[in-house]
């Protein structure tokens, strides 16, 4: 596992290598904060419903844990030098609420990575992203597609 986050590019991204990412802990404020703004639902914005409802208790909205997570793959995973931005995701998934104090985790780990065929400056790198919780439980797991530019020639 790689917890570095230096000067990365395309090549760096070797198929296999697991990145650890940090870690953010999340609290009630900041989930009805969120939730009021973008997904108030009652099980995200008001604990005394949330405590009735399906989930037992306030849990956090996935998109919230989803920008969380965003958040640490940009600070230790991400290169400023040679990201170019993302395709999108494949498989985003919420196994597991997140609650207030929780403490969530992340990892990345290069699932697939090859040269473009088009664009020969870049690369499209293929990642599994996964949260997990203090309990390990996974909270979060997504498949991100990215591209990267390839390492400037030294000669150039």
């Amino acid at each position: 596992m790689v917890n570095d986050h230096g000067l990365r590019y395309f090549e760096d991204y070797a198929t296999g290598t697991t990145y650890e990412c940090g870690s953010v802990s999340i609290d009630q404020a900041s989930i009805i904060a969120f939730a009021k703004e973008f997904d108030p639902q009652p099980f995200h914005v008001d604990p005394a419903a949330a405590a009735t409802g399906p989930y037992g208790g306030l849990i956090a909205s996935g998109w919230h844990t989803a920008v969380l997570v965003m958040r640490l793959l940009v600070e230790n995973y991400l290169s400023a030098e040679s990201s170019l931005g993302s395709a999108g995701l494949d498989e985003l998934r919420w196994p597991h609420p997140v609650r207030p104090g929780d403490t969530l985790r992340v990892r990345a780990t290069v699932v697939e990575s090859r040269r473009s065929l088009s664009k020969p400056d870049r690369g499209i790198v293929k990642t599994m992203v996964e949260a997990v919780n203090q309990d390990d439980r996974t909270v979060m797991r997504a498949t991100a597609i990215n591209f990267m530019l390839v390492r400037p020639d030294s000669g150039a």
